[in-house]
């Protein structure tokens, strides 16, 4: 098969070792796969894949399933699915658990489809397994034109939670209102904090989701209400903080530190099957939708990073696999 290897830093579409199927374990004709910042942290070499993980980047995908291994029945050849992967979603062919793998919604195509599994996991996970949001508890999403960032907007309109967003331009948090944000602060502009503050009418906010880290740490404490969960997700901002425990304790709050990609098949699959449960429905009904940014063939996948790497973009960047 093809896939795109890392090359002296760049990437290419060259020949790569075809991965073997097993029992409990389904081989994708792959179709389409997305970016995640993680592939860029990967291609740097600053995250590698998990133990027994392809080395190939791709987190997520979408095509056709061409071979089942023993003891599957969530899946059979031709059906069209899209995975969450642990790795090896740039590549002609996927291995993957079966547990990972859902139905492509009805109406979307797999370039469409290839945008879901990542972000909607993520989301999902943080917001109503590890932060527990509960109906109308106030809700901060950092990084709100995101993939994680727009899948978690449209999360929260859908679950009855009022959400309010950061974005690196008046443009994103327009963008990011229509998709269901109740407001937004341009980082770029005045600190969230302020705005926040007011916005909540000082009564603060219940669950913050969060990929910056230290920069952002004490202004988050600051806005929890009492007993809020702040969930990390990233370190963009920074590994290392100061950390008030006097307020932690008086006010109950919680700091949930949170990653997916390193969790069993077993607890990805619990997520996965919430998702068909909880979530596909409201795509199939068109409440939820794919954002997709850009669209560009897998051969150009190094112009695909650049583009994420500008923070420019709203949504997904996709590559498409002929």
């Amino acid at each position: 098969m093809k896939a795109i290897n890392v090359v002296e830093g760049s990437l290419v579409w060259d020949e790569a070792v075809t991965p073997e199927i097993g029992p409990g374990l389904i081989r994708i004709s792959n179709r389409a796969t997305a970016i995640n910042r993680a592939d860029l942290a990967q291609r740097a070499g600053a995250y590698p894949p998990p133990p027994g993980a392809s080395p190939i980047l791709g987190l997520e995908c979408a095509g056709t399933v061409e071979e089942v291994g023993d003891g599957v029945t969530r899946v059979s050849p031709g059906d069209s699915v899209c995975a969450l992967l642990s790795g090896g979603g740039y590549a002609e062919q996927v291995v993957v658990p079966a547990g990972q793998v859902l139905p492509i919604p009805r109406g979307l195509s797999f370039v469409e489809a290839a945008s879901l599994p990542e972000v909607y996991a993520t989301a999902f996970l943080n917001l109503y397994i590890e932060a527990q949001a509960k109906r109308n508890e106030i809700v901060l999403v950092h990084a709100g034109a995101s993939g994680v960032g727009t899948a978690s907007i449209q999360l929260c309109r859908n679950f009855g939670n009022p959400c309010f967003i950061t974005a690196g331009s008046e443009e994103k948090i327009e963008r990011c209102i229509k998709l269901g944000a109740e407001n937004g602060a341009n980082r770029k502009a005045k600190h969230f904090f302020e705005i926040l503050r007011d916005w909540s009418s000082g009564r603060g906010i219940d669950v913050i989701l969060d990929p910056v880290g230290a920069e952002y740490l004490e202004s988050n404490l600051s806005l929890l209400a009492l007993e809020g969960r702040l969930v990390l997700i990233g370190l963009m901002g920074g590994a290392s903080a100061e950390l008030n425990l006097g307020r932690m304790m008086q006010r109950r709050l919680r700091i949930i530190g949170s990653t997916l990609r390193a969790r069993s098949v077993a607890a990805k699959s619990s997520v996965i099957d919430a998702l068909e449960s909880q979530v596909w429905p409201l795509i199939e009904s068109g409440d939820i939708q794919p954002v997709v940014e850009t669209v560009l063939p897998i051969q150009q996948a190094n112009l695909a990073h650049e583009l994420l790497a500008t923070n420019d973009t709203f949504g997904k960047v996709v590559l498409s696999i002929d």
